[in-house]
């Protein structure tokens, strides 16, 4: 198992590009076991999520092809309708295969998802959804096996609070439903819209992805599409705060300031210079120390929870008191502890989080814990002074496309190493 040994204090310069968003890519991936003809994928990250991901599509029947960021997903005939536990408890976002596949062979026996650490997460607004349209749904010995003779139903869905995992998977199930399906407190989150222009692409007819009330309008079938998956915001939110950390100058190709929602008002309020430019989003910190700034995580346009760790990473070294409030998941602090250990003030009382800014962190050995966490130690690192170490690099293998030659290109001194060394 690798780490990844980081020498900080150095400024960062040039450009960084800014893969395909993971959070899309995956779902768009599921939506390929809706059509029985050929969908290509352009700007899919390879990433151990997507690898793991299509482990589980070959296991459904899907013919796959890869050419550098491009992937052709061909699934002519369901072979399987189970995703076993193997391969589901590695990787969340894989439970979504449920809905596809119960809409187009009415019948799935899918494994109760595992996924990072970071709360409970629970399925049942999912499986709430799917019953609303029409499925019979039981659970036996963490498996849920859901059936629908006949097929799907329209239904008026009404979430009682926002989650973009159960508008995904409603979406998906009800492109090939009979009649007319309507979500209502639906997240609005830019994968949303980008998976509805895919599944549009393929003949569904859904309107109002990205705002408050989606409507699709069920089909018969589903054809084949080309589709690119859109910038990765997380990924271009994260490099955004290493500069924040270092200080220099960056240019994050293929990025858009307009995914990062809240997000961005806050970077510049912390005194970060961002800017769109024509071929990406142009970073700069000048020498000055940043500004602290309270921040609380919301859905899409708030504050996004993925950057909350790393934000926190940020402000250990700013001007101030940041305060910090986790309103999505109730366990997403957990990094709070290792970033301690290098020297941060950091008290967390429930959901909120103090982060009074120290004058600089000190390189130690860390320990990730989950994807986001994992990325926010590598920030820390980057603005500290010595050498931190990260174990548990598999969690940022499943989001951070070629992170050590990404930063290694901007001047940072980062070396991925075996754990034995």
């Amino acid at each position: 198992m690798d780490r990844l040994a980081i020498i900080g204090g150095r400024p960062l310069f040039g450009d960084i590009p800014i893969s395909g968003a993971k959070n899309a890519a995956i779902k768009l991936m599921v939506a390929t076991l809706l059509t029985d003809q050929s969908v290509q994928l352009s700007n899919v990250p390879d990433l151990a999520d997507v690898r793991q991901l299509l482990r589980l599509l070959e296991q459904h029947g899907t013919h796959i092809t890869r050419e550098g960021d491009r992937l052709s997903l061909h699934t002519a005939n369901i072979r399987s309708t189970e995703a076993p536990y193997d391969i589901v408890r590695k990787m969340r976002a894989s439970f979504n295969v449920l809905g596809p596949l119960l809409a187009r062979e009415h019948e799935a026996k899918v494994s109760l998802p595992g996924g990072c650490a970071i709360g409970a997460r629970p399925v049942d607004l999912h499986l709430k959804a799917l019953e609303a349209m029409g499925a019979d749904i039981t659970l036996d010995e963490g498996y849920v096996i859901a059936s629908a003779k006949g097929g799907l139903h329209g239904a008026t869905i009404s979430f009682p609070f926002v989650s973009v995992g159960a508008t995904e998977h409603a979406m998906l199930a009800a492109v090939l439903a009979k009649g007319t399906t309507v979500l209502e407190n639906a997240a609005r989150e830019p994968e949303m819209a980008d998976l509805a222009d895919c599944l549009n692409a393929m003949g569904a007819k859904i309107s109002g992805a990205g705002r408050s009330t989606i409507t699709i309008e069920g089909v018969s079938h589903l054809t084949g599409c080309q589709h690119q998956v859109l910038p990765d915001r997380i990924e271009a939110g994260a490099y955004a705060m290493a500069v924040g950390i270092t200080g220099g100058e960056v240019t994050l190709t293929h990025g858009r300031a307009d995914l990062l929602g809240a997000a961005l008002a806050s970077l510049r309020e912390t005194g970060l210079e961002i800017e769109q430019m024509a071929d990406g989003v142009r970073v700069k910190k000048n020498g000055e120390r940043l500004t602290a700034v309270d921040i609380v995580t919301q859905p899409f346009p708030g504050f996004p929870t993925d950057l909350q760790a790393l934000f926190m990473a940020m402000m250990a070294t700013a001007d101030g008191v940041a305060n910090i409030k986790e309103t999505i998941f109730e366990n997403r602090y957990m990094h709070a502890p290792e970033l301690a250990r290098m020297g941060a003030d950091i008290h967390v009382d429930g959901q909120l989080a103090r982060v009074r800014g120290v004058d600089r962190l000190k390189g130690a050995p860390v320990m990730a814990t989950d994807l986001r966490a994992s990325m926010s130690l590598v920030i820390a690192g980057l603005g500290a002074e010595g050498q931190t170490m990260v174990s548990r690099l598999y969690h940022l293998d499943r989001g951070f496309e070629k992170l050590d030659q990404k930063l290694q290109n901007v001047g940072a001194l980062v070396e991925r190493v075996p754990d034995s060394a």
